[in-house]
């Protein structure tokens, strides 16, 4: 019987512990709107969002030895195509992407570890993370009652995953009073103009905007400005 020396038993644990410092903890996060949070994901984990959705993804490479080099290589595709069909594929270990279509997408993360040395080259490859981009929607209210009452005190348009916009409320004389862009359509007109409220009336939103499922909404309406309202709870007494 082969006797292991504890010279050999040795060796073998250092050469187990360089193949195993070759690794990785990639990270892929971004910020819900919605929930108004940053999320940072793991391999394997899923999320859903809107669009658009900006990620970044970070590599987190182990290689505390210094004995390998090592190229990363991120895949971002969709789910129905699988991860050998790429929207985008980036050999950085740190990326950032923007999601502006719906749909269901995967994230990979690849590595290759080459011994500064001699020695084997070693594949590394993440868990899949998953990201579902939802469908997009988009409503525009009549009016509303910037009165400080707390209800209905900015004119919020409802919308998920809009990707593009180009919105103008102006009056009955043409006069633009607020702009609309992807950046600021979930934070409302609060009826103000130059500091100053407008005054009660009826004005007009004319909209343009496309959603992450190649929607195109086109609004024009008129929107009523009712200061004066409150919204109360009446009780009457027939007698």
């Amino acid at each position: 019987m082969r006797k292991i020396t504890l010279a050999a038993i040795i060796a073998m644990a250092t050469t187990i512990q360089t193949i195993h410092a070759q690794d990785a903890a990639p990270t892929v996060t971004f910020y819900n709107t919605e929930d108004q949070e940053t999320i940072e994901m793991t391999p394997g984990d899923a999320q859903s969002a809107a669009a658009p959705l900006d990620i970044t993804c970070n590599a987190n490479v182990d290689d505390a030895d210094g004995n390998y080099t090592y190229i990363c290589e991120w895949r971002i595709y969709k789910a129905e195509n699988g991860e050998n069909s790429p929207l985008l594929t980036r050999y950085d270990q740190d990326i950032t992407y923007t999601m502006t279509e719906s749909g269901s997408y995967g994230i990979k993360l690849y590595i290759t570890f080459t011994p500064t040395a001699s020695g084997n080259t070693i594949e590394w490859e993440s868990e899949e993370f998953n990201i579902t981009i939802s469908e997009s929607h988009l409503t525009c209210p009549d009016g509303f009652s910037p009165n400080g009452d707390g209800i209905n005190d900015t004119y919020n348009i409802s919308c998920e995953s809009i990707v593009k916009v180009n919105g103008i409320i102006f009056n009955r004389w043409g006069k633009k009073l607020h702009t609309f862009t992807v950046d600021n359509i979930t934070e409302g007109w609060d009826g103000m103009v130059n500091g100053k409220p407008v005054k009660d009336g009826v004005y007009f939103l004319q909209l343009d905007a496309y959603g992450s499922d190649g929607i195109h909404y086109k609004i024009k309406k008129a929107i009523n400005v009712l200061k004066g309202y409150n919204e109360t709870e009446e009780t009457t007494t027939e007698g």
